[in-house]
């Protein structure tokens, strides 16, 4: 049963400590000490003027050990009445957030009310002694940093909430990876109740830059390595791609074959006699499922002398026609590329001639000469030279006059591949085939240097030693005719 000490709790507790109807109240459950408490509660109830002026919902709601009070009503010992302990209502749940972002915990505490802590109460009915509180105390540190709704710790970051007169929610505004760790809402009953939470901080990706790769030139054969690292938790994964989607060749360090992937994993990604098609922007991917992944670009260079391949060395085409001459250059770094006659005179653009490059890849562009109105002096050999910082290379074509079929459409028409093959007809098969040659697909130069189908540098044989052979193939030229009939 409780005693004298809970009767002067309801004293000190009155908001109408000199109401007359007050102290006959309290008089009056002095006097019903010794009946048992929910005769004390109904005749609390059944008279709201004595004891505080409560609600009669008081009494239901202390019933069902909501904790709740009125607002028009002092806190009353009610709870040390009734001999009803606090407890946890919902258990603390662990916490995840990226760094910078607000982290909460929510304890809910039930009958904590004007709860009095004995050590002796469970024993002697004794619920003399202080209230108890909920305090929040960082568990691996074992620093208290709030109890009730006073902040105890120096950290201005930290906040605690009281609501619903149950509730108590420690707040931690920007958290960073310090505030990590084991946190406890705890209750100073007797035995001490308390429950856990963890708190844990990630940190998104990022490219430690100092550290990683920037763009990389190699010679051709040679050997690359790309580094990237990153900074994050939990640590980032790296992983490699090509940015054009192509494939990745690595070599197996034990038996030296090639593996080809999409994607490489690891920080470092070192790539072994590399050829020109390997040349290109290389992504590295960080990631550790907090957003955002991050990435950066590196380019590898891949250094070579020029290479000219001639699709056709050997072109005819008639007089007062257009003809276009094309030359495919592989360089890196970039060459300088142009046009001369046979008699090393270089050809400028006008009226006459056009020049144009049309980018293949990272590495290739196809040389475009086109020479307008064909005359008899333009007839002959001409050369498309690629020179750059490693070295140089040429191309040679040889352009003639190609005879008219008599029967030819009318001027400014096009001729097609009916008019070049029946303009001929009485011709015999073969020498109509011989007017026109499959060039070459060799480089000008001495010696050059090409991957080979392995990918390792083989040699190519100069073409100005091969003659062009007599192949079936047909070129078809577009012209048209200032004058004919």
């Amino acid at each position: 049963m409780p005693g004298h000490a809970e009767v002067e709790d309801l004293q000190q507790s009155a908001p109408f400590q000199h109401d007359r109807h007050q102290e006959a109240a309290v008089n009056e459950v002095q006097d019903a000490l010794g009946e048992n408490i929910t005769g004390i509660l109904q005749h609390v109830v059944a008279d709201p003027i004595s004891l505080i002026g409560c609600q009669s919902t008081v009494y239901e709601e202390y019933r069902s050990r909501c904790g709740y009070w009125d607002d028009t009503c002092d806190l009353v010992n009610l709870d040390s009445l009734t001999g009803l302990e606090p407890d946890f209502l919902y258990p603390l749940e662990n916490v995840t957030i990226p760094q910078g972002r607000d982290a909460t915990f929510t304890c809910v505490v039930n009958n904590l009310g004007g709860y009095r802590v004995s050590p002796s109460s469970s024993a002697s009915g004794d619920h003399g002694g202080a209230k108890a509180r909920v305090a929040w105390i960082k568990a691996d540190t074992k620093a208290v940093l709030a109890i009730h709704d006073h902040v105890i710790t120096n950290n201005a970051r930290l906040s605690v909430t009281h609501s619903d007169y149950n509730t108590w929610t420690l707040n931690i505004k920007g958290a960073r990876r310090e505030d990590r760790g084991l946190y406890m809402c705890q209750v100073n009953t007797y035995p001490m109740k308390s429950q856990s939470a963890y708190l844990e901080v990630v940190i998104p990706p990022d490219i430690v830059y100092e550290e990683t790769s920037g763009d990389l030139m190699v010679p051709e054969g040679g050997s690359a390595k790309l580094v990237c690292k990153a900074r994050g938790y939990p640590k980032p994964d790296i992983a490699w791609r090509r940015e054009d989607g192509g494939e990745i060749i690595a070599r197996d360090g034990a038996s030296g074959g090639k593996i080809r992937l999409i994607t490489a994993e690891g920080e470092t990604l070192t790539l072994s006699k590399v050829t020109r098609s390997e040349m290109g922007a290389y992504l590295c991917v960080a990631s550790n499922g907090v957003p955002p992944t991050v990435s950066k670009r590196m380019m590898l260079h891949v250094h070579f002398h020029p290479m000219i391949q001639v699709p056709n060395q050997l072109v005819g085409a008639p007089a007062g026609t257009d003809v276009t001459l094309a030359c495919h250059v592989e360089a890196s770094p970039k060459a300088i590329n142009y046009w001369t006659r046979e008699t090393g005179e270089m050809i400028i653009g006008n009226h006459k001639y056009t020049m144009s490059e049309i980018k293949i890849s990272v590495y290739s562009v196809q040389m475009r000469l086109i020479i307008k109105n064909l005359q008899k002096q333009d007839m002959g050999g001409y050369k498309c030279i690629s020179k750059n910082s490693i070295g140089d290379a040429e191309g040679n074509i040889r352009l003639y006059d190609m005879e008219l079929p008599k029967h030819s459409k009318k001027n400014g028409d096009r001729l097609g591949y009916d008019d070049l093959t029946d303009g001929v007809g009485e011709r015999d098969q073969n020498n109509r085939l011989n007017h026109v040659y499959q060039g070459s697909l060799r480089e000008t130069a001495s010696t050059s240097q090409t991957p080979g189908e392995d990918g390792d540098v083989a040699t190519a044989i100069a073409s100005e030693k091969i003659r062009p052979p007599a192949v079936f193939v047909l070129l078809i030229v577009s012209y048209h005719l200032s004058v004919y009939s």
